[in-house]
């Protein structure tokens, strides 16, 4: 890894459209006044910087549940997925992991398996770290049939800012651990809902990276793990 490709990474395609506003925006700044261009400069990195798309090294063992999303474990806890993916009214430990707008905003498939369902329900837009936000936002979720039979869920929900969820994937799809699905623009959250009897091994708090942290352990027995700040 060289120090350019440190700071430097490729973009999502849902950002070239925003950047290139952005750009045109701080170039009208500069002819007005050179203060408040360069202001438009910095937004205008942040916009880049908001939309990239670094590549991810995700572990590879069966079983394994990656985070769907860069950001901070905000809860976990025993929740019925939504009703709109048929997978039925029991709960499922929930583990939701909130976005700020500095996190990088590209999803990716927590465990490898066949998109059952796809469910875009529209709604509010709640700050999206509020518990209601599961039930109330703007949302879009798929369940997901993994090989063993069994199913999880992983629900994109929109937050304050956010007013674009993008799903790439549609019904049918096979998809790989850590493959890309989509994105949410501006802040956001994403839940994952975990198969009956896996116990989540991260704690409130902690810190994810899309594709590489591993939230549970299908073949693990381990207890739910606990977390201490230090």
């Amino acid at each position: 890894m060289t120090m350019l490709s440190t700071f430097i990474k490729p973009m999502h395609r849902e950002g070239y459209r925003f950047v290139g506003i952005f750009a045109a925006v701080t170039l009208v700044l500069f002819l007005i006044c050179a203060p408040l261009g360069w202001i438009g400069v910095g937004l205008t990195v942040w916009c880049y910087y908001f939309f990239r798309d670094p590549a991810r090294v995700t572990p590879t063992r069966e079983g394994l549940i990656v985070s769907p999303a860069d950001g901070i474990v905000q809860m976990i806890g025993e929740a019925a997925p939504p009703e709109e993916l048929g997978l039925g009214t029991e709960t499922m430990t929930r583990v939701a992991v909130f976005m700020n707008v500095f996190n990088c905003h590209v999803n990716r498939t927590p465990i490898a398996g066949r998109v059952e369902k796809i469910a875009y329900r529209p709604g509010k837009f709640f700050n999206a770290s509020l518990d209601k936000a599961s039930v109330d936002n703007e949302r879009n979720g798929l369940a997901i049939r993994l090989d063993d039979g069994r199913a999880i869920a992983v629900v994109q929900i929109a937050g304050l800012v956010a007013r674009r969820i993008v799903c790439e994937v549609k019904e049918g799809t096979a998809l790989q651990t850590g493959q890309r699905f989509g994105m949410i623009r501006f802040g956001s959250r994403l839940d994952v809902y975990l198969p009956q009897g896996v116990a989540p091994l991260v704690a409130v708090g902690q810190s994810t990276i899309a594709g590489e942290t591993v939230l549970a352990d299908l073949g693990s027995s381990e207890a739910p793990r606990l977390g201490a700040v230090r």
